[in-house]
């Protein structure tokens, strides 16, 4: 069994949906939890702390250890302040979960900068206001575990989302740099990519019959997340979807493409005549930072990094 004695996690967006389940299996294997919501609606309106504190109540009914946090990510005030709700009450920080998140479907033309400002501001300003407190306390203690919930949506596209999936990207590159600076102090960073009727779901597109829906289960995405934050975790830098019991890595990866020769200066039809090369998959690597691209080109060119 993989055992969060002693270990103290914070689980953001944690009073509902798959973030509530996410801290009571945590705390179910012994974490102490700061369980963070402000207890709004789906699209960010409102607050509501006994949404929390609800979960709490919950874990402690079951023997566990729990901490109502209803700051708000959006903000570097709220960021630290769920960090210290962890430091002050637990004494120190072992995990992150950063999943507190809004939701709404626009049409990209219909987006106002409003709509596009509140989705960045708690997805992917309010990863970085946890994140970074987050980190100081991890590396004074030389270690600890980021699990950022992105979403394909973000890798791939969704329509009528450009601002979610915008945030959510930008959480895989936040991650991506973590993992890096992170290593050195053992602090690991990594994305996952679920799929769950929750709210999120139900409240976009109604309540209709859907045999995928059914089988895309909340439950199905906890055991990811808490292997991710557990000290059994040894990976980094990478990103991994859920989706109805099928667990998988997602990457990017850097195709071999096209080099032109040196000492020319290639232009736009020598692009087309290579157009096969330039689009072509395969081969490929998957990079660890934008060293490793530098290094191979420097390499391919017969030059120093």
């Amino acid at each position: 069994m993989l055992d969060f004695a002693d270990q103290v996690v914070v689980v953001t967006g944690a009073g509902r949906g798959l973030g509530r389940l996410y801290a009571l299996e945590l705390a179910r294997r012994g974490a102490a939890v700061v369980v963070n919501d402000v207890g709004g609606t789906m699209g960010g309106d409102g607050s509501d702390p006994a949404v929390a504190a609800q979960v709490v109540a919950e874990i402690e009914a079951g023997g566990g250890q729990a901490a109502a946090s209803h700051d708000s990510v959006a903000s570097p005030e709220g960021g630290r302040a769920i960090v210290d709700t962890a430091l002050s009450g637990f004494g120190r920080l072992d995990a992150v979960v950063s999943n507190a998140g809004i939701f709404q479907t626009l049409p990209f033309e219909e987006l106002s900068p409003e709509d596009w400002r509140r989705m960045i501001d708690v997805h992917l300003h309010g990863g970085f206001h946890l994140a970074q407190p987050a980190f100081t306390a991890m590396r004074r203690q030389g270690s600890g575990r980021f699990v950022f919930v992105a979403s394909s949506a973000g890798l791939f596209g969704q329509p009528h989302s450009a601002h979610y999936a915008a945030a959510k990207a930008g959480l895989v590159g936040l991650a991506n740099v973590i993992a890096i600076e992170g290593a050195e102090h053992g602090i690991l960073a990594n994305t996952v990519l679920p799929f769950g009727t929750t709210r999120m779901v139900t409240e976009t597109i109604g309540d209709i019959e859907s045999e995928f829906l059914r089988a895309i289960e909340p439950a199905l995405v906890v055991p990811l997340v808490v292997y991710l934050a557990s000290r059994a975790c040894t990976v980094t830098h990478h990103n991994y979807s859920a989706c109805a019991g099928r667990y998988a890595r997602a990457f990017v990866g850097l195709a071999e493409g096209w080099l032109a020769p040196s000492g020319t200066a290639p232009t736009a039809e020598d692009i087309a005549a290579h157009w096969d090369a330039v689009s072509a998959t395969d081969p490929y690597t998957v990079p660890t930072s934008i060293f490793d691209e530098v290094a191979d080109i420097c390499r391919r060119l017969g030059i120093s990094a």
